[in-house]
């Protein structure tokens, strides 16, 4: 059965797993998903590549385009939906398309990856154009509904970008550019839940989130982006704009209050000393890039004002815009 892709292949270390205690099962699957931190290192070029190609899109104004059936689909609409909250992030830009709808996110619509013209016909729904770009994802790197749209968005003129878990797929064929993470054998044959479904997870992670870096939605390591649109968001937001401008929590929380709870704008008013008017103004000249925003004013950036093991250090370090 060698002429089967590893994601279909049977696992030698579970062959006897229907008569092994819980911990002997779990050391398995722990064992197993070791492997696929591995299989990712070994493709991070590619998927390097795939970021700078999806942010180059979303840079030109074109829209993000994510297609998937089954679990590959749900991971792709997950990791889409969190992009919203998290960078605040309009809707409409990253768009995920799963095979069989919103009905397949918590039911069973196993069929609707077979039809191949549905993935175009949802593509084409949207409108998509050669200014978007489409990441489809398959562990199998061989589902019809994401080949169909593949190739209709290849014809259309668009970038395109495949991900799977099996090598020299059809996906691959399809795509200008692959990332293939080869997790082999899972510990339930064919079960792709499992460990291809934890390395589109990381993979997709990765991508979403070094492209939101890309444009401008994170500074340091911290999201000035977020929404504070709850309790917990808002406490976050006044813990960013005190981690990055050194003010205490009441101080930073008023400042959020006069720009209508905007994390990027209360950054530049206090590290530039401007109002929030030419805040906004410096923000919008660089597309929202508070680094750039920031070439020109004075250093007073604090990389941590709450971590005292490196009070001294953080007293006399900034973050160079």
């Amino acid at each position: 059965m060698s002429h089967l892709p590893p994601t279909e292949q049977r696992n030698p270390a579970s062959l006897e797993i229907d008569h092994l205690t819980p911990l002997e099962m779990v050391t398995i699957f722990n064992r197993e998903d070791a492997r696929v931190v591995q299989a990712v290192a070994a493709v991070l070029p590619a998927i390097a590549h795939a970021i700078e190609l999806i942010s180059t899109a979303l840079e030109g104004e074109g829209r993000w385009f994510l297609m998937g059936a089954g679990t590959s689909g749900r991971l792709a609409v997950l990791d889409a939906v969190e992009l919203r909250p998290t960078f605040n992030l309009p809707s409409g830009i990253v768009i995920p398309l799963l095979a069989g709808g919103e009905t397949a996110m918590t039911g069973s619509v196993e069929d609707a990856e077979d039809d191949a013209d549905q993935g175009a016909h949802d593509l084409r729904t949207h409108g998509f154009g050669p200014a978007d770009i489409l990441l489809g994802v398959a562990a199998s790197g061989r589902t019809p509904y994401v080949l169909g749209g593949l190739a209709y968005a290849r014809n259309m003129g668009a970038a395109t970008i495949a991900l799977a878990c099996n090598p020299a797929s059809p996906m691959a064929a399809t795509a200008h550019h692959a990332i293939a993470v080869i997790t082999g054998p899972e510990v339930l044959t064919g079960s792709t839940r499992l460990k291809a479904g934890t390395a589109q997870k990381l993979v997709l992670n990765m991508i979403s989130t070094s492209v939101m870096v890309r444009l401008g939605k994170v500074y340091s390591n911290l999201m000035v982006d977020v929404r504070p649109t709850n309790s917990k968001l808002r406490g976050r937001a006044t813990r960013i704009v005190g981690e990055i401008t050194g003010l205490e929590p009441a101080a930073a929380a008023q400042l959020l209050v006069t720009t209508d709870w905007d994390v990027k704008t209360a950054v530049v008013m206090a590290l530039a000393n401007v109002d929030a008017g030419e805040a906004r103004r410096r923000l919008a000249a660089v597309r929202g890039h508070v680094r750039k925003a920031l070439q020109n004013s004075q250093p007073t950036t604090l990389v941590s004002a709450n971590d005292s093991s490196n009070e001294q250090a953080i007293s006399n370090e900034r973050i160079d815009p």
